[in-house]
């Protein structure tokens, strides 16, 4: 369980944002709801897209030694027995019999021994109603073929990684890399989970960004340290601030581990500090069992040393909604206007990350300011997400922009159309400059860029 955060809890008001500016909404709500499952809206597809397209730059384009792949969803189930999964991807589930809730055995609410006179059901106060512990296989499982009874069974992946070992060969040939070289993946997994929930959090269905670096055994160590680095540097560069971000360790290492760190982000509140990105030595196991199950070599040749050997993997798994989450969670703050008695909210994303770049706001709708405001975002949306908005006075404009994280705000006042110049106002500092209209591609362009 994570210590109680310094930081303030901000997810109640996060999930109402969220829903009211068309960030996340609740999966089915016309039907009451799917439990932990959430569909990104127009501004919430547009944030996680530009953390993916971040990811997939700084693991793929910006390297020669890493490649992209984009395996299936449904694989052989022989796969699932190789990895592990089928036998021994469960969690221990306890049920209430008299509220019909659902826990993990190991819930730290519950109070005695499940299956005993004396367990409590930590929600609705019952005693001796907890069962003994079962075995939840947390895999979604369904059938390929066109009657059920005669189908094979199959399953909806819970993790990106097998997709990239079973096609290790196939993409180490295919482009002549050579050891070490990466394979990377972003894709949608699969967990049935018993107790998901903190929104966008734990969820049932979700987005990995998973690279697999295969490395000479012996060199693992190093590589291990290496990418622990470069991806604490990676959640740095989006904005996450430093002093909530860390390193834990694991205690306890999984099967096929020989080292493990997670790295760590403080949500606030009760949740506090919590993995966002798993970075694991895996050994040669993967492949290995791959090997094992499938009867085919996975084998590397060292052409330089004339020997074969199965490569060691590190593996960096990051959870695209959770590092959405984070950055939203980090970017909430509400704050007083000096001269203005109604304070505002702000999402203080960075500029290269938000969902929209700019809103373009005429200031009254007349004397040519919609017309050349219209001109001016025309011009601006070929490059830029842009918003166009002439309702309302200009301040609550620059609040609705200001709440969804837009970072600048352009104004078409009367000066506007007499010199074609235009206001541009930052979000964070509220300074504002005029513009030449001609040149506001390059000047946002500049400020919404990553740094490098």
């Amino acid at each position: 369980m994570a210590s109680v955060s310094a930081h303030p809890d901000v997810m109640e008001k996060l999930v109402s944002l969220a829903k009211r500016r068309g960030f996340i909404f609740q999966s089915s709500e016309i039907y009451g709801g799917t439990g932990s499952v959430w569909d990104y809206g127009p501004l919430g597809v547009e944030l996680k897209k530009n953390v993916k397209d971040r990811w997939w730059h700084a693991m793929v384009r910006a390297r020669d030694d890493i490649e992209g792949l984009d395996a299936a969803i449904l694989m052989h189930p022989r796969v699932w027995e190789a990895s592990g999964h089928v036998a021994g991807f469960t969690d221990p589930l306890i049920d209430c019999r008299n509220c019909k809730r659902r826990f993990r055995a190991d819930d730290p609410a519950i109070k005695g021994t499940p299956g005993t006179p004396d367990a409590q059901c930590p929600v609705c106060g019952s005693k001796g109603t907890l069962s003994e512990p079962r075995l939840f296989n947390l895999m979604f499982k369904t059938f390929m073929g066109p009657m059920e009874e005669s189908a094979a069974i199959v399953y909806l992946r819970p993790e990106t990684a097998q997709g990239i070992f079973v096609n290790f060969l196939n993409v180490q040939q295919s482009t002549r890399q050579k050891i070490p070289f990466g394979i990377a993946q972003i894709g949608k997994a699969f967990r049935n989970e018993i107790t998901p929930g903190n929104f966008i959090f734990r969820t049932r269905e979700f987005e990995q960004m998973e690279m697999q670096f295969f490395v000479e055994p012996g060199t693992d160590e190093e590589h291990f340290e290496y990418w622990k680095a470069q991806r604490m540097e990676w959640h740095r560069s989006l904005g996450l601030a430093p002093d909530r971000l860390r390193y834990k360790p694991h205690e306890q290492l999984a099967h096929y581990a020989r080292a493990a760190a997670d790295i760590e982000f403080d949500f606030g509140g009760s949740l506090g500090y919590q993995e966002i990105e798993g970075i694991h030595n895996r050994s040669d196991f993967d492949l290995g069992r791959h090997q094992e199950y499938s009867g085919k070599k996975l084998e590397y040749f060292d052409q330089p040393k004339n020997r074969r050997y199965i490569p060691y993997v590190i593996e960096t798994s990051v959870g695209a909604d959770r590092t959405t989450l984070a950055l939203l969670v980090n970017a909430y703050r509400e704050e007083e206007v000096p001269g203005e008695t109604e304070g505002r909210t702000v999402l203080g994303l960075a500029p290269s990350i938000a969902p929209i770049k700019a809103g373009v706001f005429p200031l009254v709708k007349k004397d040519g300011m919609p017309e050349m405001a219209e001109r001016v975002a025309n011009d601006l949306r070929r490059t830029f997400p842009i918003f166009y908005d002439d309702g309302g006075a200009i301040g609550r404009r620059y609040r609705r922009q200001d709440e969804v994280g837009t970072p600048f705000g352009i104004t078409i006042d009367g000066q506007s159309t007499q010199d074609g110049t235009v206001t541009v106002r930052d979000r964070d500092t509220l300074q504002q400059v005029r513009v030449a209209a001609d040149q506001l591609r390059g000047y946002i362009a500049e400020r919404v860029a990553p740094a490098e």
